[in-house]
């Protein structure tokens, strides 16, 4: 597919057949088809594309009703990926040849100096394949979609080429352009009934900047399908399973319900299950994205691709395949793109209408010329493609790669990725931006915040104590004591005890940290109920069965936070915080960074994280949406607008449409404005490249426009065009060094 209107001409082929609803997507270049296998089947669907004059396979196609696992998706994710990784080396490799070959041709055609004996003949040579074998997608794109009644920017190219470089082979063979001493010479009006002029090098800059711009395009949309794949690579390759009292090492894909694992230190948990021995502490992140692990013991559900951060664990099997959670996700994150609507572009839109109403205004040139004029065929045909020519879609083609790619390229010196010119459009409609709170607005990484002691206790003396005995564990709310504490002491005799802490003798005196013990004094109660009520951690520290202190550990707010809430709202955004983490936690971050608490949403798994955006939309909102996290990725992908943190996942990053590479919340305003700021220089390019147009359509066909000035004046508004892209280069954000 080369445009929005090829996905949507395949859409209304498929759904005309009985039985089959289908959504076809032009930015993930697949289709979501839901059948009725009574009346089609997937040859059906298949052909149906086929006969549409596309290509098609199906991805893991099943029986209604079954689950789809990740085996079928991967295996069809890498069908399209082959598919489109041939697509864009096949352009590459077109558009570096034409490229090369276009240099000569423009110097040797706008330099006269450089003309040299029958200098056209070798520019002929040059550009006639240019025309045929770099010019193929755009000429058979064409002659698809004019069989199916449809009027692209692949019929602005081809057509307009096509007329520039017939009209110069009639006047090398036919007019009087070929002879051994021709010279370019400009005139104001047309030369007569001479045929001396060649437009050669409006064949050659045309097709090679339009390749650039498919090629761009083609590896952009590419990118969709790293999200799935990353995702699907995230789960364990193998497993330990006990069969017959002995530990034996098998593939996840073997693995049945029921069957029995082991899962050390370190490890992913290989699929779901439910914990059947051991306890430990489980990083969820990759599921929640809250950065406190959650300490499961015999009875406790666990998800595949989690990381077991402490005990052994042994696990009995509840899901595999197409049923387990990471699975899911999976199918969350294809389905959420797939429902994304396409974006129509505004050049596919105005060419259905500007392209025929080229076409017959110059066949009515020709013919009023030819009939009502006395100066014959020649002048009539020379006006008629004088108006092919000034209609030649030059600047309209340059109009989006050239802003999109110094936009883009600007964006990248700031860290911020722009992925395509839908995104572009997104940015412009969006008015509510819904932001993840661990790792996004605070900084997903745990650290005192208070200690509180009691009578005859000194602060600094019970972080000591207690970072001595946490050191020797590996738990994160214990690393972020121990970091707070500096250097440890020397502990022994440290035990980890199940669910309730750790403890140790440090310089002889019995030290435990973890739950607060049946009484505490007022102070520490208070200290301890006010840390909850905030949504952080606090621990008791008992140094010899007295309670010492109570230290509280939470995922600070960042610094920059608070200024990026306000940019966004000074953009006319409404900001929403979506977290996984309780209402408290939530609550208090909303406050600290200026969010209405009306505005949080906690306690959201990433199903309901999807549903969340997809209410929102109902309500009418167009909705932006930053995380990191792979419990962010369908969220990022069923947004109209998906912001992915840098120092994120790289599924969260791959199913995002922008990615802020300096990981600071301030940047999502940044690319909000450089996008919006990218949009605003393509809408104006291309309202200038059409104004070239219309403004000179009419003097080419009353026969005052040189065909050559036409081409000089398609080429000035090329320059135009490029040159007001360049402008992007100047763009910089608030907080840019």
């Amino acid at each position: 597919m080369t445009c929005t209107s090829c996905s949507a001409r395949i859409e209304r082929k498929l759904n005309r057949v009985d039985g089959i609803d289908a959504n076809v997507n032009y930015a993930t270049e697949s289709a979501s088809v839901s059948y009725d296998p009574s009346k089609a089947d997937t040859d059906t669907i298949v052909n149906t594309v086929k006969a549409a004059g596309y290509d098609a396979f199906t991805m893991g196609a099943k029986a209604p009703g079954e689950a789809t696992g990740t085996t079928e998706v991967r295996d069809g994710q890498s069908r399209i990926d082959a598919a489109r990784d041939s697509e864009a080396g096949d352009l590459r490799h077109r558009l570096v040849i034409s490229a090369a070959l276009t240099v000569p041709v423009v110097l040797l055609s706008m330099v006269p100096a450089l003309q040299f004996t029958n200098w056209q003949w070798a520019v002929l040579t040059m550009v006639t394949p240019i025309f045929f074998w770099g010019g193929t997608p755009f000429h058979s794109a064409t002659l698809t979609n004019l069989r199916h009644g449809s009027f692209t920017m692949d019929t602005l190219v081809s057509l307009g080429t096509s007329a520039a470089y017939l009209w110069s082979l009639w006047a090398l063979f036919i007019g009087s352009a070929g002879h051994a001493g021709m010279k370019m010479e400009v005139h104001l009006l047309p030369s007569g009934s001479t045929m001396d002029e060649i437009y050669l090098e409006t064949v050659a800059v045309v097709i090679s900047f339009l390749l650039l711009g498919r090629w761009f395009e083609t590896r952009a949309k590419g990118q969709s399908s790293e999200a799935l794949r990353a995702l699907l690579n995230m789960g364990a390759k193998d497993a330990a399973v006990i069969r017959d009292h002995a530990e034996v090492r098998v593939p996840v894909s073997s693995l049945q319900v029921g069957d029995i694992f082991v899962t050390r230190p370190g490890e992913k948990i290989a699929t779901d299950g439910r914990v059947v021995d051991g306890s430990s502490a489980v990083d969820e992140s990759m599921l929640t994205g809250e950065s406190i692990p959650v300490e499961v013991t015999e009875g406790s559900p666990v998800t595949g691709a989690t990381l077991n951060t402490s005990g052994r664990l042994l696990v009995e099997v509840t899901r595999t395949g197409g049923d387990t959670t990471l699975a899911r996700m999976a199918k969350l994150v294809t389905d959420a793109q797939s429902r994304k609507a396409p974006v129509q572009r505004l050049v596919d839109r105005i060419s259905q209408v500007f392209v025929p109403t080229v076409i017959v205004i110059a066949i009515l040139t020709l013919i009023a010329h030819f009939v009502f004029t006395d100066a014959g065929l020649a002048p009539a045909f020379t006006a008629a493609v004088a108006v092919l020519i000034i209609a030649c879609p030059c600047a309209l083609g340059l109009a989006t790669p050239t802003a999109l790619l110094v936009g883009t390229g600007r964006g990248a010196q700031l860290g911020l990725l722009i992925k395509g010119p839908e995104v572009l459009e997104s940015t412009k409609k969006v008015d509510t931006i819904v932001m993840d709170k661990t790792g996004t607005v605070t900084s997903g990484i745990m650290s005192v915040t208070d200690v509180t002691v009691a009578d005859g206790f000194a602060a600094q003396q019970v972080l000591a104590l207690a970072g001595a005995v946490e050191a020797a564990s590996e738990h994160p709310i214990a690393q972020a004591i121990a970091k707070a504490a500096g250097e440890t002491k020397r502990v022994t005799g440290f035990e980890n005890l199940a669910g309730h802490g750790v403890r140790g003798t440090v310089d002889g005196r019995s030290v435990t940290v973890g739950r607060p013990p049946a009484t505490l004094d007022d102070a520490l109660d208070a200290a301890f109920t006010e840390a909850q009520g905030l949504g952080a951690t606090p621990v008791v520290v008992q140094v010899d069965g007295t309670a010492a202190g109570v230290i509280t550990v939470r995922d600070t707010v960042k610094d920059t936070s608070a200024e990026a809430v306000a940019t966004l709202k000074d953009l006319g955004l409404t900001p929403v915080l979506l977290t996984g983490d309780n209402e408290g936690a939530a609550t208090a971050v909303a406050q600290e960074v200026g969010i209405d608490p009306a505005n949080v949403i906690a306690g959201v798994l990433p199903e309901q994280k999807v549903e969340e955006i997809e209410r929102l939309q109902r309500l009418g909102r167009n909705v932006a949406m930053v995380g990191d996290g792979v419990n962010d990725a369908a969220a990022l992908a069923q947004a109209d607008l998906g912001l992915a943190m840098g120092a994120g996942t790289d599924v969260a990053i791959e199913a995002s449409d922008i990615t802020l590479m300096s990981n600071d919340l301030r940047s999502a305003g940044g690319a909000i404005r450089l996008s919006r700021r990218t949009l605003g220089t393509i809408r104006g390019n291309l309202f200038w490249a059409f104004a070239y147009n219309i403004a000179l359509i009419p003097v080419a066909a009353l026969g005052l426009l040189n065909p050559m000035l036409a081409g000089i004046a398609m080429a000035f508004s090329s320059v135009f065009v490029v040159s007001n892209s360049l402008r992007l280069r100047g763009f910089s954000t608030t907080h840019s060094s």
